[in-house]
């Protein structure tokens, strides 16, 4: 056990460490090596140290934008950091210059000398240091450092770079009797995903715009090296994001021949700001043992994204493990932590162990005995724990006045460290910073446990770029996101690019829950606006729960089979009973409250089930994004309740956070109800890769300040596949409702391009008489919209009357000064050449001048508006969505009460009825350039003082069946309206003229 201790002695620092007995034995009391992650040691010989110096870019979020190159180069006062006593004895160290003056702060230079004395043993010994231009060392690591000779076993190597650089070089040196080849092995560079070596060089880079200067992720090739081993060359990896490790590599199946230490080592070389190598020593090695006996005995990890607690959830075990088939092995264990063993056989053959009916609540030790062959002898131990292991067993107080933050963090790393399992949130107050999840570690709240944030949560982390052209927001004239295209930090809401400034943070991880009935808020120490991180450094948490390119994840409630729906006389959800009765027990949820912009930021993160949670309930301020999914796969979101938020609640996205784009799909998403400042459900804003495959059923809309159901392409992205209320998540047990809703759906496109690559030029234009003077992008292609079907929905009430918006009344009526809108479906189309001062000076790389929304079905909608617009609001031509808008209001007031499209391809409304409150006398339905519409069954109110219910400008290939208007109030003298137009009439047709 060591114990380190800084002293001042006659301005001189020394490091004090006290070494356990033996440790170190027969070593001069006066050696030095390096410490575990020292980054600048380069060597230590017998009488030298060779320490590292060179230049990085490194910025934190207070860096000045143009200040962000920074030396690596130690300081003297630091040096203790990075050396220790090799064999663990106290130490003093001494920095004497060139000219004899004693050191205690500043650059090292060549010359100077670390002197080392011993106080036991009176002794000193000079190392002469000299200082090297290098890149810092980076670290190098095994998933195991130990496996079983002769049995297959995939190697997992890890290295990531001690500084960021874009088109790097790594070099991964493997030992003889790793057999590695381009198809057997696997690296996933930056968290892009796993490929094959022989695919590396045709491995997606995402959606990027022309002006980016990578057409690959990267290149490898594996040479032979003099000691019979390989060397993975990888070339051209842009290494500026940081995700974790840069590369992991998996190499399957790596059989070793014979026992003994394989080392393996690494080293990489920068391209900017300068060429540095780095050393290949010290934390850029790793050694992986292959063992005689068998050295894989571990736990099978229940992986479900969903959690169960049932009688055997825990007195239930598979063990397994790789080895030759040996004829007598026996599985023994022990629950006095090995003290006494007992065995039972396990069948030769088998590489795997059920065990059943463990005692509950017990530290179980397993291990192997193998009575001959060749994995003659013991394995490795296994730990595990027969139940809900409780936080407070670690020190933890949870009494509401402590920092629990430290305990908390080391029973999860104890955890995880024995192969997972699950903490138990007692009863208690647990106060955190921040929370580091870990791989297969739950945590479980009781209902009377609260975990509640303090301040000074971890700070965002350092980056190779500044994000400080663009911290909040995008102006039509702003153009600095587009400033530099490789600055990922400029795409997207400086919520989204910082990860480590959060409640509850995991990276790279796998199997994680964070579960129960208990209560988690931010505690107002959690904080909402765009310009968090201009705030003091203990006040720039703005997330509850951060995952970063994860897999299996749950968070939740107790999970229950039944739907959740929404009693408007009590104002409160409850569970549908199997016989239809109202279940109004909600104690096995979660209750969230306070959590900042994000209750949850999930990036890059796959396999997701979300559930069961009331938010809101207590507290209703510092509460902004519930969900945001960005670039996640196979998501699953249910019954879910949002008393008032200021965002939206749930939002599939995809963004440049991780430093390249990834697409996004497979959503399901069931029984959302809520009341927000923005959208119920919104895809988007961020959408720098494509959005598929998104299933919606059952939503509640109590407020939205802006839509109930939003989808809008606003980066190039690919959004497709998108069903509301089809069933596709199992039984519609209800319509969908949107109530207080300034629109209560929005389909949209514009051109804003937050993609690495784009390119913007200013221009000049006239829009209907409009002048404009703003950013048009230039060299990133027009999103597109399509296959959206809405079926089975019930809108009224249609202003926007979000709760959040007055905290006097749950809901305040409409007044006729709140928001409105019309249900809305809108593309997108760049100004034509004619009207643009100098002309179109630009072709995008498709060609394509206008983004069209294409096949959308309306089916069995219910709108009823507020109405009270004027006649002459006909002549209303909306905007067209410039770069930075994406929003309702963008639009202004639209030519009909009903529906207005624009830009559309493949329109069918059919079983729809739209009304309004108040007399109106714009259009129920207006399309401009629609072409091909088909109209059935529909039943619409006549325009106040207008003779026509249908307008029609630039639109073609439109036919209305089978659709009756009414005059004046709904029932009232209906009428048939029947149009088949197959011509494209360039100006404005009005359907049908009164008739006498």
């Amino acid at each position: 056990m060591k114990r380190v201790t800084l002293l001042l002695l006659l301005n001189v620092f020394c490091l004090l460490s006290g070494a356990s007995a033996g440790y170190g034995a027969g070593q001069p009391a006066t050696e030095i090596t390096s410490k575990m992650k020292s980054t600048n040691i380069a060597r230590i010989g017998a009488d030298t140290l060779v320490l590292i110096t060179g230049t990085t870019y490194r910025y934190t979020v207070d860096t000045p934008e143009d200040k962000g190159l920074s030396s690596t180069q130690l300081r003297v006062e630091n040096l203790s950091s990075q050396i220790e006593s090799k064999d663990g004895s106290i130490q003093i160290y001494k920095v004497i210059s060139a000219n004899g003056a004693i050191k205690t702060s500043g650059n090292f230079e060549s010359g100077d000398r670390l002197l080392v004395s011993s106080p036991e043993e009176k002794k000193t010994k000079t190392y002469h240091i000299s200082v090297q231009s290098m890149a810092l060392s980076g670290e190098l690591s095994l998933a195991e450092d130990e496996i079983t000779m002769k049995s297959d076993r995939n190697v997992t190597i890890f290295f990531t770079a001690g500084q960021r650089s874009p088109d790097a070089t790594v070099r991964i040196f493997l030992p003889p009797g790793i057999n590695c080849n381009l198809e057997n092995t696997t690296v996933n560079v930056i968290g892009r995903g796993d490929v094959k070596l022989a695919d590396l060089h045709t491995q997606s880079i995402g959606r990027v715009g022309t002006n980016y200067s990578y057409s690959k992720v990267g290149e490898v090739q594996i040479l032979k090296s003099e000691d019979g081993g390989s060397i993975l060359l990888f070339k051209h990896l842009d290494l500026r994001p940081a995700n974790g490790p840069d590369l992991k590599i998996v190499i399957d199946k790596a059989n070793l021949p014979k026992a003994g230490s394989y080392v393996f080592k690494a080293n990489y070389t920068t391209s900017k700001p300068e060429v540095l190598t780095s050393p290949g020593v010290g934390p850029e090695t790793a050694i992986l043992r292959a063992t005689q006996t068998i050295s894989n005995l571990e736990k099978v990890v229940n992986r479900s994204l969903q959690y169960r607690d049932l009688p055997e959830t825990y007195t239930t075990l598979t063990l397994n493990w790789n080895g030759q088939n040996n004829s007598s092995v026996e599985l023994m264990q022990s629950l006095d932590n090995g003290k006494t063993w007992n065995a039972s056989i396990v069948k030769p053959g088998n590489f795997a162990a059920t065990l059943t009916n463990l005692q509950p609540d017990r530290f179980y030790s397993f291990r192997l005995k193998v009575k001959g062959g060749e994995n003659k002898g013991l394995s490795n131990v296994v730990r595990y724990y027969s139940g809900m292991l409780d936080i407070k067993s670690f020190g933890v107080k949870g009494d509401g006045k402590s920092d629990d933050t430290g305990k908390i963090n080391e029973a999860i790393a104890y955890l995880n460290e024995i192969g997972g399992g699950t903490l138990l949130f007692s009863d208690g107050v647990y106060s955190v910073r921040t929370v580091h999840l870990k791989s297969n570690v739950y945590l479980y709240l009781n209902k009377g446990a609260s975990i509640l944030a303090l301040k000074g949560a971890d700070a965002p982390e350092t980056t190779w770029f500044s994000d400080k052209k663009y911290r909040s927001g995008l102006s039509p004239t702003d153009s600095g996101p587009y400033a530099d295209p490789e600055n990922y930090l400029t795409k997207q809401d400086v919520g989204h690019h910082y990860f480590r400034n959060t409640m509850f943070f995991g990276e790279r991880l796998d199997n994680v829950k964070i579960i129960g009935n208990g209560y988690i808020s931010g505690n107002g120490n959690l904080v909402t606006g765009d310009r968090v991180m201009n705030n003091p450094p203990e006040n720039r948490a703005d997330k509850m729960f951060t995952l970063k390119l994860c897999t299996n994840l749950e968070i939740g409630g107790l999970a229950r089979e039944e739907d959740l729906w929404y009693d408007p006389g009590k104002d409160e959800p409850y569970y549908i009973g199997r016989d239809g009765s109202k279940i109004e027990d909600l104690d096995n949820m979660l209750k969230i409250d306070r959590a900042g912009h994000f209750v949850l930021l999930a990036t890059g993160t796959d396999n997701i089930n979300v559930h069961d949670t009331y938010f809101a309930k207590y507290h209703t301020s510092n509460a902004r994004d519930i969900y945001d999914f960005m670039a996640c796969n196979n998501v699953k979101v249910t019954n879910i309740y949002s008393k008032v938020s200021s965002d939206d609640i749930v939002k599939p996205g995809s963004d440049c956070s991780l430093g390249f784009t990834r697409p996004a799909s497979g959503y399901m998403v069931r029984n959302i109800i809520g009341d927000t400042n923005c959208n119920l459900f919104q895809i988007g804003s961020e959408t720098a890769d494509d959005i598929t495959d998104v299933h919606v059923d059952n939503i509640y809309v109590l407020g939205a300040n802006k839509a109930g159901f939003s989808i809008s392409t606003n980066d190039g992205a690919h959004i497709k596949d998108i069903h509301l209320n089809c069933g596709h998540t199992g039984k519609v047990h209800s319509r969908s409702k949107m109530f207080r809703t300034t629109a209560p759906f929005f389909i949209s496109i514009s051109n804003r391009a937050r993609i690495l690559g784009a390119n913007v030029s200013r221009h000049k234009f006239d829009e209907n008489g409009v002048k404009h003077d703003e950013l048009l992008v230039n060299n990133v292609n027009i999103g597109k919209v399509e296959n959206i079907i809405l079926n089975g929905v019930d809108i009224a009430e249609v202003y926007g009357g979000s709760s959040y918006s007055d905290a006097k009344t749950r809901w305040k009526p409409y007044d006729g000064k709140q928001r409105k809108a019309t249900p809305i479906i809108a593309g997108y189309s760049l100004p034509d050449p004619s009207v643009v001062e100098g002309g179109l000076n630009f072709k995008l790389p498709n060609g394509n001048h206008t983004g069209y929304i294409k096949n959308i079905v309306l089916n069995d909608i219910n709108v009823l508006v507020k109405g009270g617009n004027p006649v002459s609001d006909t002549s209303q031509v909306p905007p067209e969505l410039g770069v930075g808008q994406y929003n309702i209001s963008n639009l202004k007031v639209q030519p009909s009460y009903g529906l207005w499209a624009r830009h559309v391809q493949d329109l069918n409304i059919s079983k729809c009825t739209f009304s309004h409150e108040q007399a109106d006398g714009r259009y129920a339905l207006f399309f401009d350039d629609v072409i091909g519409a088909r109209i059935t069954d529909v039943k619409m109110l006549r325009p106040a003082n207008n003779d026509a219910v249908l307008g029609l400008k630039n639109a073609g290939d439109i036919v209305v069946r089978n659709t009756v208007f009414f005059d004046g109030k709904w029932g009232n003298a209906p009428s048939d309206l029947s149009v088949s137009k197959n011509t494209v009439h360039k100006g404005i047709n009005t359907f049908p003229l009164r008739t006498k």
